[in-house]
């Protein structure tokens, strides 16, 4: 349990830094890319159930993160406007 969590934060860190990185060019620091990728994780799995695409595996959980991380900094950079 304490280390699918550990893994769970491991893998939100990394596609917050991603997302960022592709959205912005610029990381925000490990806390602010650790939340948004957590976000983004729950972001990009609704997204990704809404149209149907499933999947499973650590690689699969950083890819519907990642895309849920960029949909979080789109939608944070059209509040901000």
């Amino acid at each position: 349990m304490v280390l699918g969590l550990l893994l769970s934060l491991a893998i939100g860190a990394l596609a917050g830094f991603i997302g960022s990185k592709i959205f912005s060019g610029a990381g925000k620091g490990l806390l602010i890319n650790l939340l948004i990728g957590i976000v983004g994780g729950f972001l990009g799995g609704w997204l990704f159930g809404l149209i149907g695409i499933g999947g499973g595996g650590l690689l699969w959980q950083l890819i519907s993160a990642t895309v849920g991380a960029i949909a979080l900094l789109w939608i944070i950079s059209l509040i901000k406007k």
